[in-house]
């Protein structure tokens, strides 16, 4: 059972986390490009939700596992155009049939996952042949001494901050769980501790 604090107070910094203007920059990026019937990992409070292209998208599918989160997903700024379905679910084991959506979007969500590579190769499943994998996440830096601090921080920083790791790769991730990386960017977010500021970023088919 959730605790108060996962009730009540996470889903609150995590809106001021994610919603950010560094992030929702980024979200930017990856978002609109998506096309066609459309299922986004850890839909959480529905960020991403304004930030899609109705005319490019049929559907929107969304599934996250807390269900504070889901209702403030529903309840999200969006095209009045745009369709969209919030269900109960974790990216792990996702409910739907395979090769169901034309394009997956994963944006801040690999970090909070329990299992990444299950993640990751769950979203194949459910990507048709040819199907897309939109991707921007923080994750591991590359530089040696911001990975120090990433990593002493990181105990404490996933009890706060809702099982959000620092330290697990991104694109690498990605590409060993069987998908072709298409392009990917880089960078440090501005305005962003460096230790959770190492952001990536791209889009990627099934290999």
């Amino acid at each position: 059972m959730a605790t108060f604090y996962e009730r009540r107070i996470l889903p609150k910094l995590l809106t001021c986390a994610c919603a950010s203007p560094p992030m929702m920059k980024q979200r930017a990026k990856i978002v609109p490009l998506a096309e066609g019937r459309v299922l986004e990992l850890g839909v959480g409070m529905g960020l991403n939700l304004a930030l899609y292209d109705a005319g490019k998208v049929s559907r929107v599918f969304g599934v996250d596992p807390a269900a504070e989160l889901r209702a403030q997903a529903m309840a999200a700024p969006r095209d009045p155009r745009l369709e969209v379905s919030i269900e109960d679910g974790v990216a792990e084991a996702l409910p739907f049939e395979n090769a169901a959506f034309d394009c997956v979007v994963c944006t801040f969500t690999l970090c909070s996952v329990h299992t990444p590579t299950s993640a990751l190769a769950e979203a194949r499943r459910v990507l048709r042949p040819g199907g897309r994998f939109l991707f921007c996440e923080h994750g591991l830096a590359p530089d040696p001494d911001v990975a120090k601090w990433q990593r002493r921080i990181e105990p404490l920083w996933k009890r706060l901050a809702g099982g959000c790791h620092l330290t697990r790769p991104v694109t690498s991730a990605i590409a060993a769980a069987g998908f072709q990386v298409e392009r990917s960017q880089t960078m440090y977010l501005p305005g962003t501790p460096r230790f959770a500021g190492w952001n990536e970023w791209g889009a990627a088919r099934v290999a």
